[in-house]
């Protein structure tokens, strides 16, 4: 059974800087393709970054582009996310996914390509 538990947010000022975690287990971690999104209060979810299996190829949102960061370390089974520059607009609850599937490259900014989530960690930006 897969489970990602994330870590790391809090409460930050605008301009501020967070560095959030992932850890999984149950899965092999190396064959996974993760995932963050985010999802604001009366909003949908919404995707973040994602990183392919060996962290050669990452994916972004347009809005954190050159603010926020993944990476992974396989031999620690855990994913980053660091998120820079912060915006109160970046308030949100951050969840991290996983998939194995193979999917289009676009699939990868979708919730529909992943299948395991956690439980989230919240991120709130003052300004």
């Amino acid at each position: 059974q897969v489970q990602l538990v994330e870590s790391g947010g809090g409460l930050v000022q605008a301009g501020g800087s967070l560095r959030l975690s992932c850890a999984a287990s149950g899965l092999t971690f190396s064959s996974y393709r993760m995932g963050w999104f985010r999802q604001a209060p009366g909003k949908e979810r919404e995707f973040v970054a994602a990183i392919n299996w060996s962290g050669v190829s990452t994916y972004y949102a347009d809005s954190v582009k050159g603010r926020f960061t993944i990476s992974r370390d396989n031999a620690k089974n855990t994913v980053y996310l660091q998120v820079n520059s912060l915006k109160p607009e970046d308030t949100a609850i951050y969840y991290c996914a996983a998939s194995a599937r193979a999917v289009p490259a676009l699939t990868t900014t979708r919730l529909s390509g992943y299948d395991s989530w956690g439980q989230g960690t919240q991120v709130t930006v003052s300004s």
